[in-house]
């Protein structure tokens, strides 16, 4: 009889003999020794590469060896008993075996850098990691298509290009991969998100196509290091390798008029994202008189930077200019595109690469997108063409687009070799670009990417010609990119065009090749290229460029700290809110508002994706920490308002969109912190939610215009009770956005909706429609077709001149004596007028004539005369109703009326330069210039009211008038100016304070200068010092 195998070895561990063999699995599960003692198991958020997670296949887990026989493996859990009882995965979803839809998790919140109120300077210091996570296969982890992964699966083509393997297509109407999925292309002043990257400065938008993916936060070292006093820290890491840091002490006035301190910092490591911002000295703890020494300063700032390792750059002004270069390495302003000739027929690299001679669709095109150059004696960017010898071609397209130099690669204007079926020499400079521009004329086959052979080529910009060499010319443009390059602007239009042969379709072609070249540096070649490049660097400077000085013995041995100056006293609790870079908080966010409105629940726009809050004194944005990119972006003059709840926030923007943020923390403390945040960098406020019943009559008793603005409130309504009132703004209505319903859909919910529940921005101080500013900048662009259509009223008002002067001081004066009858029609216009410009700020000058704006003629200027309360009035006598008692009335002697008519003019015109002069005087303008202000208004008023009693017997002769019009002409022209010269003396006075503090500035920095070389020259000489530090 044999003795069984069994898995521990020979022989069975139970005593006896082993069972029979057999066939029967139910009979052979009931042998099984007895199992050991059941091991707790965890169930994990299951991964997205496939449905069940054996343990040990996550990655940097030892997978056990399995055993190679059926009942090994059967048996192998006692093996795994008398080892390590560690715990063991089996399935990541519970769901999945029963067959039942997995759960989906909860998405977690992101870590936030140490320390705590860090401001950083851009949005690559956001994304900094002290602990990067390791390059996923080919070496990169952030580079991301951008675009949603459905999108990107099948291999979509058209007319203009083929889907292929590895690359993804582009053929118009994507859009911009914002939070929650592809959203419209903004609007200027708007930024696409992938432009944003300066958040502690404005970054405007200057040109309707912006540029992307530019780290422009790499001159921060230049902008606020390079030539000023600051130290420089050099060491190997143990864990981030070869280490840089610039360490800075900066003092400003705070807005309060005392000083404010602040230390700026730049941490760079391997990893193309670096560390750069500002921390208060108020969030720091109390240090010395002068300051932190720079190893306190680092023990906060960089806790997971070992001290021991920085030595103290050297003096050398190489190192410097090395860091200069270091960090600006991701900043060119040259750039080399390559132009493929595709002619009818054709589609294959050899044959576009053989085409010897360009046609005129394409000398068209290449006329429009740039100028022809004669390359011998060329001295401006020459992208490896020879400008010598003329052995690359004598002429080659070069341009400029927004300070960016482009030099092309025409392969027409490139050496043609014949009988070459290569074309080494235009395949030389072409394949060496990034980005290629394959130009198809009509009747060409689609292009497929993977026709060109090159390691380089990472974007393909396919332009197709349409009745090319006429007037009605038009292009359609398509993209194709490699997949691990980002997704890049500007968006396309559906069906990729057609675009006209002008100007603005030359802006954006040229701005969508600069974008695709700085995208395709996130790709895993050119990421992995400037990686090394950058280690190398720093490898350098650690070894090369340090001193024996350490950390630890700068402190102790009294290294001049970081300010010369003792710090003043701290501003209070809150003081680090008022940083201008970008604080940061980890959040959830989601589109659409979710915090309940009237107790109502709202349904959610979009899943909940895990970000970083950046917010600036310019900029808010929100960074999904995984892929590296921006999803989100307003400048904080655009934040409306907000409604939050303990840990929720709902933020509304632009025209009244939405996001909902969820915070991490103690209940109310991050949200807290957050609209502490928002208070002082943005003009927004709370929101109310209103739940307003309607009356007996079904009515709600307000209106509300298309744009959400409350016009109306009826008196003693329940609107008016809940505190509703006029220039409010609906933001929210049953839950819903306002943008996101639109005008129809807003007003059937406000009409028919059973229960109406509303969150409401109330208006400003002054009563006044709160708006964001990218609203008021689109108005500020409408208002001169605006006033395009004031143009005919005001023509018609002036025909009110050439009426008889009694007639017309009554129609000014809208006194209730004046004529009634024809003239109604130009009472009620000019009502109109005034009833537009109510809203007008109102001079004091006198209770009974308000002025009106200055874009009002002069003539109205007296319409706005309060009139007579009812029953004061005088009767009119009825001569005075006759329409021909006033031609009577000067014929019987009265006054020349030309005279008169030109004294009401003059008049008048004073006032309106009156009110033009207190409106430009200010709060500052001195008491006689005011008094003169008030004289000149009273005798004014006199005027008026002696012209409107011309008609009885005390009427003011025309001499007296006369001499008065010119006494106030002459008065107002000395206060002109008197007015100009206060003016240049106040700009003399600020420039002299201006240089007074420049050169109070370079005195301290000299002072603190001389002071640091002294104290070196005592340490050179070997005479003692006192410890500063």
């Amino acid at each position: 009889m044999c003795t069984p195998m069994w898995a521990g070895g020979v022989g069975s561990p139970r005593r006896g003999m082993g069972p029979a063999p057999t066939d029967d699995l139910f009979a052979r599960k009931l042998r099984q020794p007895a199992r050991p003692p059941l091991t707790p198991h965890t169930f994990d958020p299951r991964p997205a590469r496939g449905l069940l997670l054996r343990s040990g296949s996550d990655a940097g887990e030892t997978r056990p060896q399995t055993p190679s026989s059926p009942r090994a493996r059967a048996h192998s859990h006692e093996e795994a008993s008398r080892t390590a009882g560690t715990p063991t995965r089996i399935f990541t979803d519970p769901l999945v075996l029963l067959g039942l839809p997995a759960e989906e998790p909860e998405p977690t919140f992101p870590p936030v850098l140490e320390p705590r109120w860090f401001a950083h300077y851009d949005v690559q210091s956001l994304l900094f990691d002290w602990a990067p996570r390791p390059r996923g296969p080919g070496g990169h982890v952030e580079a991301s298509s951008g675009t949603l992964p459905s999108a990107e699966d099948p291999l979509i083509s058209s007319d203009l290009l083929l889907g292929a393997p590895g690359f993804v297509s582009e053929l118009g109407g994507e859009g911009e991969l914002g939070l929650g999925g592809p959203v419209s292309p903004p609007v200027p002043p708007a930024l696409p998100n992938a432009a944003v990257s300066v958040l502690e400065e404005p970054q405007n938008r200057t040109s309707a196509y912006s540029l992307e993916h530019a780290d422009l936060g790499a001159g921060y070292y230049r902008k606020y290091f390079y030539g000023k006093e600051h130290q420089n820290f050099f060491g190997l890491d143990e864990v981030l390798g070869p280490v840089a840091v610039s360490l800075r002490r900066e003092e400003k006035e705070g807005s309060g008029g005392g000083t404010v301190h602040s230390y700026r910092v730049i941490v760079r490591t391997t990893q193309l994202r670096t560390l750069r911002g500002t921390i208060s000295e108020d969030a720091l703890p109390p240090g010395p008189p002068r300051g932190l020494s720079p190893k306190k300063l680092l023990e906060h700032v960089a806790p997971r930077l070992s001290p021991t390792c920085l030595r103290l750059g050297s003096a050398s002004p190489k190192v410097p200019r090395t860091l200069l270069t270091l960090d600006e390495q991701v900043l060119s302003f040259q750039r080399k595109v390559g132009i493929l000739y595709c002619r009818a027929g054709q589609a294959s690299e050899e044959e576009m690469y053989n085409n010897e001679e360009a046609g005129a669709a394409f000398m068209q095109f290449l006329t429009l997108l740039g100028d022809v150059v004669r390359l011998k004696g060329f001295d401006s960017y020459r992208a490896q063409l020879d400008t010598k010898t003329d052995s690359t071609g004598t002429h080659s397209l070069y341009t400029t687009y927004q300070d960016h130099e482009i030099m092309f690669h025409v392969s027409t204007m490139l050496p043609y070799t014949p009988n070459n079926q290569q074309q080494l020499l235009r395949k030389r400079h072409i394949g060496n670009d990034i980005v290629t521009i394959v130009f198809q004329e009509p009747g060409s086959k689609p292009f497929c990417p993977t026709t060109i052979r090159s390691h380089f080529q990472h974007v393909f910009l396919v332009v197709r010609a349409h009745a090319p060499c006429t007037p009605h010319t038009s292009y359609r443009v398509a993209v194709s990119r490699t997949q691990d390059t980002p997704a890049f602007g500007p968006a396309l239009p559906p069906g990729g065009g057609p675009f006209a042969a002008n100007a603005d379709f030359r802006a954006f072609l040229l701005a969508k090749a600069l974008n695709g070249e700085q995208a395709a540096g996130h790709a895993r070649q050119f990421h992995a290229m400037a990686t090394r490049t950058r280690q190398q660097y720093l490898q350098d400077l650690a070894t090369n460029e340090v001193t024996t000085t350490s950390l630890d013995s700068a402190s102790r041995f009294g290294l001049p700290s970081l300010g010369g100056r003792r710090r003043t006293t701290p501003r209070g609790s809150g003081a680090e809110l008022q940083a201008a870079g970008a604080l940061m908080w980890g959040v959830r966010a989601a589109p659409g508002a979710r915090v309940a409105a009237g107790g109502e629940a709202s349904g959610p726009d979009g899943a909940e994706v895990p970000c970083l809050l950046g917010i600036s004194a310019e900029t808010l944005v929100l960074v999904a920490p995984r892929d590296g990119r921006v999803v989100f972006n307003c400048a904080c003059r655009d934040v409306l308002a907000w409604t939050f709840s303990e840990q929720q926030l709902d933020l509304y923007h632009g025209r009244g969109e939405a996001i909902t943020l969820r915070l991490d923390g103690a209940p109310g403390q991050a949200v807290g912190e957050v609209v502490a945040r928002l208070q002082l960098v943005s003009r927004g406020c709370e929101t109310r939610e209103l739940a307003l019943p309607r009356d007996g009559q079904g009515r709600l008793g307000f209106e509300v215009d298309a744009e959400g603005f409350i016009t109306h409130v009826e008196r003693f309504t329940f609107a008016e009770t809940t505190g509703l009132r006029p220039g409010a703004r609906l933001l929210r209505v049953c839950g819903r956005t306002l943008p996101s319903l639109g005008p129809d859909a807003a007003a059937q919910l406000l009409r028919s909706a059973p229960k109406v529940c509303v969150t409401v921005l109330p208006p400003d101080e002054s009563g006044r429609p709160r708006r964001s500013f990218s609203e008021l900048y689109t108005l500020s662009l409408q208002e001169p077709s605006r006033r395009g259509t004031l143009e005919p009223m005001q023509d018609e008002i002036l025909e009110v001149v050439q009426l008889p002067t009694k007639q017309l001081l009554r129609f000014c004066l809208k006194d209730d004596s004046g004529p009634s009858g024809p003239r109604e029609l130009t009472e009620e216009r000019t009502e109109f007028l005034h009833s537009q410009n109510s809203q007008s700020p109102r001079s004091s000058l006198s209770d009974e004539a308000p002025v009106l704006p200055n874009t009002t003629p002069d003539l109205l200027l007296a319409t706005t005369t309060n009139p007579s309360t009812p029953g004061t009035g005088r009767e009119t006598p009825p001569s005075q109703d006759q329409p021909g008692s006033s031609i009577d009335h000067e014929e019987k002697g009265d006054p020349v009326p030309e005279l008169r008519a030109s004294f009401l003019p003059r008049t008048l015109s004073l006032r309106n330069s009156i009110s033009k002069i207190m409106s430009e005087a200010g709060s500052e303008t001195l008491e006689d210039e005011w008094q003169s202000i008030s004289e000149i208004a009273s005798t004014c008023n006199t005027i008026l009211e002696s012209l409107s009693r011309e008609g009885e017997a005390t009427g003011p002769e025309p001499g007296s008038l006369s001499e008065k019009v010119s006494h106030l002409e002459s008065m107002l022209r000395k206060l002109q100016e008197d007015l100009q010269k206060e003016k240049a003396d106040r700009a003399a006075l600020e420039e002299e304070v201006r240089s007074l503090r420049h050169n109070n500035q370079r005195l301290l920095a000299e002072s603190e200068n001389a002071a640091t070389r002294l104290l070196m020259a005592s340490k050179q000489l070997g005479s003692p010092t006192t410890d500063l530090a």
